[in-house]
């Protein structure tokens, strides 16, 4: 079959390896894509917020299906503009609709989904600027550290976590009075901290039925012990060691399964994958928030571990098959360690020649911020590249993705070199 794969990053070039890997798809198409996703497929020159331009691209390429990487088109309601249009109804959609993504669209509508399923999670209350001095007061009631998150999208940036009173009142005006993050924060959802280690799993639904992915430990900050500003991610590990059979059975029951019911109660068209980002406090597994995605770069940890035919699984979710499928996942580790450009996330330079790439033999390497002009690659973004390395040891794997990434050069390149060390 014609696949169309939407989006530009880590994540999508990761999805395009390995769904170009399957006998099923005939041709991939990746819109836009970036300096490495030209080696799985055919990169188009298309938006994947122009909703009109994407379906006259689906008919006119004879696509069978769509598989949505990034969570902004699904937020602004893709997967519903296809299934209405007449052209497009019958294409298979990998993604949820509008109402679906509002999980990851609005952290109060998460929230309450949360509240009304009994799905466990940290305390909370949403404020607006006509509320603002509601929420200083409701930042008197709790103890430190402060969490303060911008209720819409943000790109994995609109989290406060503070850990002085006079900072979080400080950041809460900044969210709700002076627009930080923009639309993005004219609501805030303020919520007590949790204590504990974060672990990201992934599942995926045909709105009944569910499949568990491989999980993963994401590394926010940009500076190495954890320390500096949040990032879209510096790097993660899959498995996770403290993830064992005793805290996934609670997650299973105590959040899978009441997040798939919910779903189905509440008449949530949702054919695609939940990150479920958790935090294990004592044992007990709590939901931090909702993604109605695959994670970046968690998404390069867990895909070299997944030996399955993964178009198989796409096609599964699609037509509501997914109460037989089984997935092939490697026991192996897989550790990816993101390279960025020197400043990032703060401001930063583009258009730096990448060399070396072609020298890494024992990883994977997924572009993201990487465009290719002539028969050179450059950096286009904050996060340039994935580096991926799979191997029974995790000391092993981490080792050797450091050591490909070394081999790889450009101007100011930076990566903390302590992705994992903490699960040894």
């Amino acid at each position: 079959m014609n696949i169309l794969l939407l989006g530009s990053g880590g994540r999508e070039h990761a999805l395009a390896w390995k769904i170009s890997d399957s006998p099923l798809c005939k041709k991939l198409f990746i819109a836009p894509g970036n300096a490495g996703t030209l080696a799985c497929g055919d990169n188009i020159s298309l938006a994947a917020d122009d909703f009109e331009k994407v379906a006259d691209f689906i008919t006119d390429n004879h696509i069978s299906m769509v598989v949505i990487g990034p969570e902004d088109p699904l937020v602004k309601g893709i997967v519903d503009f296809l299934k209405e249009n007449e052209k497009t109804r019958d294409v298979m959609v990998i993604g949820p609709s509008k109402a679906g993504s509002m999980l990851e669209g609005s952290k109060k509508f998460a929230k309450e989904f949360m509240q009304r399923h009994r799905i466990p999670t940290a305390a909370y209350q949403s404020f607006r600027p006509d509320t603002f001095e509601q929420g200083v007061g409701f930042l008197q009631s709790l103890k430190p550290p402060y969490v303060l998150k911008a209720d819409g999208l943000a790109a994995g940036k609109g989290v406060l976590i503070l850990h002085d009173y006079d900072a979080a009142v400080e950041g809460l005006k900044g969210l709700l009075l002076e627009k930080s993050f923009g639309k993005a924060s004219e609501k805030v959802v303020i919520e007590e901290f949790l204590d504990g280690i974060e672990v990201s799993v992934f599942i995926a639904t045909d709105g009944i039925n569910w499949v568990m992915l491989p999980q993963a430990k994401d590394y926010k900050r940009i500076g190495e012990n954890d320390q500096g500003p949040n990032t879209g991610g510096m790097g993660a590990v899959s498995p996770v060691p403290f993830a064992d059979n005793d805290f996934m059975d609670k997650v299973v029951e105590r959040i899978v399964k009441p997040t798939i019911k919910g779903i189905e109660q509440e008449n949530l068209d949702y054919k695609g994958f939940i990150f479920l980002g958790l935090m294990n406090v004592n044992g007990d597994p709590y939901v931090i928030e909702y993604n109605v995605r695959l994670g970046d770069p968690e998404t390069e940890a867990i895909l070299p571990r997944i030996n399955s035919d993964f178009v198989e699984l796409l096609k599964d979710i699609a037509t509501k098959n997914l109460k037989e499928h089984t997935l092939d996942i490697c026991q192996d580790f897989c550790a990816t360690f993101m390279l960025v450009s020197g400043g990032y996330p703060g401001t930063y330079e583009k258009d730096k020649r990448i060399s070396g790439a072609d020298q890494v033999q024992k990883s994977h390497v997924f572009y993201a911020g990487a465009k290719q002009v002539d028969e050179n690659i450059y950096t286009a973004g904050g996060r340039v590249l994935a580096v991926s390395s799979v191997h029974s040891s995790l000391e092993k794997a981490l080792e050797n993705a450091i050591s490909d990434a070394n081999l790889i050069g450009f101007d100011k390149k930076y990566f903390r070199t302590d992705i994992g060390r903490d699960l040894i």
